[in-house]
């Protein structure tokens, strides 16, 4: 029996994230790893977890712009730029944006700037809503491996050792496209 799987319980996910813990959550494309990104501890856990480095930085998912504005210098984004952003959210598309200079460096990695998303999935939208914030986003898979479409290949992979909220992702093939909201530069193509 799979003890620790909680079918649609974004309550068990929230209090897993608020004790500092990973949980793995379905996005648009795969299944995601995801913790508290103001809690260090947890993102190290996730680093190690994930045989990542601290330096690349990290994906922020969030119900609404809102929730993202403590981390991103707005004031740097121009009208413009904040307007072909909104125009892409919510959905699959990750923007690289400014900085303030309080964002914590295990978020930003080596970089000035910080990749964000103001997802359209639904159990996600829900999750990060009641938790009041986002949270990170990063594959469920070791570094370098093929990321988990499903939960079968989450508990193949990793076990039964953290909290999944069930849940389809939305059928995207590939992860989501990353730009530079300031350049304009595709990052990765989605």
């Amino acid at each position: 029996m799979i003890k620790k799987i909680f079918f649609n319980s974004i309550q068990n996910c929230i209090e897993e994230l608020n004790r500092g813990g990973i949980i793995i959550y379905p996005t648009e494309a795969v299944f995601g790893f995801g913790c508290d990104p103001e809690n260090e501890i947890a993102v190290m856990k996730l680093i190690l977890l994930k045989n990542r480095s601290i330096n690349k930085g990290f994906i922020l998912i969030a119900e609404n712009y809102d929730q993202l504005k403590k981390y991103i210098a707005d004031y740097k984004i121009s009208s413009i730029q904040r307007k072909h952003m909104f125009s892409y959210w919510p959905g699959p598309t990750t923007f690289v944006v400014p900085t303030v200079p309080q964002t914590y460096k295990w978020l930003t990695g080596r970089f000035n700037s910080l990749a964000v998303r103001v997802t359209n999935h639904p159990n996600v939208k829900e999750l990060c809503n009641k938790f009041g914030k986002p949270i990170i986003s990063t594959s469920a898979n070791i570094a370098n491996r093929t990321p988990c479409y499903t939960p079968q290949e989450v508990i193949k992979q990793f076990g039964q050792s953290f909290p999944i909220l069930f849940g389809n992702t939305c059928g995207r093939k590939r992860p989501s496209e990353i730009r530079n909201i300031i350049t304009g530069d595709i990052i990765r193509q989605g």
